[in-house]
């Protein structure tokens, strides 16, 4: 086995989980740019994506494939964004959900890269530029980036953010300014090298507040609806890489000024 962080084995464990959901579905399942609609082959794409999440997650926990495993993720979630996610932005520039399933899949991107960018076995460090050390600026870059449309979805959807927050709290329209300003703050920190450390992980837990608050609920509730369960994984999916991206990080002072 090779388990370099916790957040590793869990988003292994999700990977598989979306292949599952992949095949039971019948429907694309990436995390997160919207999948074609209409495209030659559509079942056999479809398949393939399950079976690299299947497959990735898998071989990401044994030490001999652990490299290979974080290099093909890290290619074929490059390779989703770049053919089905920038259309998107390029198609609609001003609509906030294809900034939003951007973000999501930006945040999986840069999961992967970190990963990659541990296992990296030393010829790669050597000869790529995007391996080691390059390669965790590479990956928390993408990260910051996707924490800015996460921050401009609160004040453009504040009505519905201020719904996610729990009944027993007051000043919901607060939180969700507050909520948003902090991962516009974040963003900023990350891309900056300010305080870039405490930003990455509040970030995460940040996020994983919001999918055990609106994720939690409906496994609790054992809910049959395909849809919040996939929402549901897909939340999980963004949290574990965010806490990916948090735990590169280690070693580096909590409020220090660092090389992005």
């Amino acid at each position: 086995m090779r388990i370099a962080s916790a957040s590793q084995a869990v988003f292994a464990a999700i990977l598989i989980a979306l292949r599952v959901l992949g095949f039971v579905k019948g429907n694309f399942t990436p995390v997160r740019a919207p999948g074609p609609k209409a495209v030659p082959a559509r079942e056999l794409l479809v398949d393939l994506c399950a079976l690299v999440s299947r497959a990735s997650g898998v071989r990401l926990l044994w030490q001999r494939t652990a490299a290979v495993a974080a290099r093909v993720l890290l290619a074929w979630l490059l390779l989703w964004v770049l053919l089905f996610g920038m259309p998107d932005i390029f198609r609609a520039p001003t609509a906030q959900d294809s900034w939003s399933g951007w973000g999501e899949t930006a945040v999986v991107v840069a999961g992967a890269w970190v990963q990659y960018a541990w296992f990296a076995p030393g010829r790669d460090t050597q000869r790529l530029a995007f391996a080691g050390d390059s390669g965790l600026r590479i990956a928390r870059v993408f990260y910051g980036l996707a924490l800015i449309p996460f921050g401009v979805a609160h004040f453009n959807y504040l009505k519905q953010t201020a719904v996610l927050v729990p009944g027993g709290l007051p000043f919901h329209l607060a939180w969700a300014y507050f909520t948003g300003g902090a991962f516009l703050a974040a963003g900023v920190a990350v891309l900056t090298g300010v305080f870039a450390r405490l930003a990455a992980a509040l970030s995460a837990f940040q996020i994983g507040m919001f999918t055990l608050l609106v994720g939690g609920p409906i496994i609790a509730a054992g809910s049959k609806d395909a849809f919040q369960w996939s929402e549901t994984i897909v939340s999980a999916a963004v949290t574990a890489n965010a806490w990916l991206v948090a735990d590169s990080y280690r070693g580096l002072p909590w409020l220090g000024v660092n090389k992005r």
